[in-house]
């Protein structure tokens, strides 16, 4: 079998999962390998993402580590033989590998949560916005991929824009909205942008103003995407680095309550719409 140069976010999910059922049946790769009647170094690629597993056995993985959890299994069942080629394989080897597993893991994601300080959420940005916010990247980006990066910000949107669309929340904070990246215009026309999108059933948009009390943050933006179950939600954070995908449970736990913090500190969504037209008709 070939070995994975380089695996999506979802396949490496995949196999931290199967490596934690091993793990909590305290099961070494030399001894699961013995149950399954494969090498350890088959156990090995599979827990590497370098291979994939097939549903008979990955069941029989579970089975070996004891694991009882079937809307779990299934889950990874699904991750396992879902062949989906999503519209952002188009952009492989064109865009950093970030941008194509945010767009896998958004296409597959039961809901959607963003907390934004200084930027207007990327699912609610117009292709203006978006080029003006790539466009103060330092070092400035070839026109080339410029134009890549703000097709494919706008191909994301799909989630929310399209036939089947995933539920989705977005705290903004005032300083974001009033940010201009821009001119006036293009301001203008996002914030009229957010309240269009905010009137849709399956999307919340809440507010957070400058004149709150006591209102600590959430040390920083963060996103959320909701697994299949909440065994596989995924937290994702960006640094000067790079983006990073946090799924361990004690992590996820902390940013679950950071969001519902800010939620309870915002502005509900009736109000909150109120305040994008008051900014919008200010510019």
């Amino acid at each position: 079998m070939v070995l994975r140069s380089e695996p999506t976010a979802r396949q490496t999910r995949l196999a931290v999962e199967l490596r934690r059922l091993r793990d909590a049946a305290g099961l070494t790769a030399r001894e699961a390998a013995t149950l399954l009647g494969v090498s350890a170094a088959q156990i090995s690629q599979i827990e590497s993402a370098l291979t994939g597993v097939s549903e008979k056995r990955l069941r029989r993985l579970a089975a070996n580590y004891c694991c009882s959890d079937d809307e779990l299994i299934d889950a990874l069942v699904t991750m396992a033989t879902d062949r989906t080629r999503g519209w952002w394989e188009e952009y492989r080897e064109l865009l950093p590998t970030p941008f194509l597993d945010i767009a896998e893991l958004e296409h597959h994601a039961t809901y959607r949560r963003d907390v934004e300080f200084l930027f207007v959420p990327g699912l609610l940005q117009t292709p203006e916005y978006a080029r003006a916010a790539f466009s103060s990247r330092v070092p400035e980006l070839p026109k080339d991929e410029l134009d890549l990066r703000v097709r494919h910000r706008m191909g994301r949107k799909a989630i929310i824009t399209g036939t089947d669309p995933t539920p989705y929340e977005a705290i903004i904070h005032e300083a974001a909205l009033r940010i201009r990246l821009s001119d006036r215009a293009a301001s203008r026309a996002q914030l009229f942008r957010v309240m269009e999108l905010s009137e849709a059933e399956h999307v919340t948009v809440r507010v957070v103003p400058f004149d709150l009390d006591g209102f600590g943050g959430a040390w920083g933006p963060m996103m959320l995407a909701g697994g299949a179950v909440p065994k596989l939600d995924t937290a994702v954070r960006d640094a000067p680095h790079g983006t990073g995908f946090i799924d361990s449970e004690a992590q996820l736990g902390v940013f679950r309550t950071l969001f519902h913090r800010v939620e309870a500190a915002s502005l509900d969504p009736a109000r909150s719409r109120d305040f994008v037209l008051k900014l919008a008709k200010e510019l």
